[in-house]
């Protein structure tokens, strides 16, 4: 498993989350992320990087491609 230090969620703003990754900041907009929207503050920054692949979410059971937080226009589908 990969340092958590190298990601974290910095903000949680009325919109979505900022998530610094690998130095990085990016921004996951409740829209195109709706799984954070109504979760908690902890369940939030609870955050994993598994490998340089991939980020999990325990408390919410949410494993997200770091592909589709760098280049999300290259992911067509929203989750509903």
């Amino acid at each position: 498993m990969t340092s958590n230090s190298e990601v974290e969620v910095t903000q949680i703003a009325n919109n979505g989350i900022w998530l610094l990754l690998k130095g990085k900041e990016h921004f996951l907009s409740f829209e195109n992320f709706p799984w954070f929207k109504t979760a908690s503050v902890s369940a939030v920054q609870s955050v994993e990087l598994l490998n340089k692949h991939h980020l999990y979410w325990p408390d919410l059971d949410v494993d997200l491609a770091v592909e589709s937080i760098v280049h999300p226009n290259r992911f067509l589908f929203v989750a509903r």
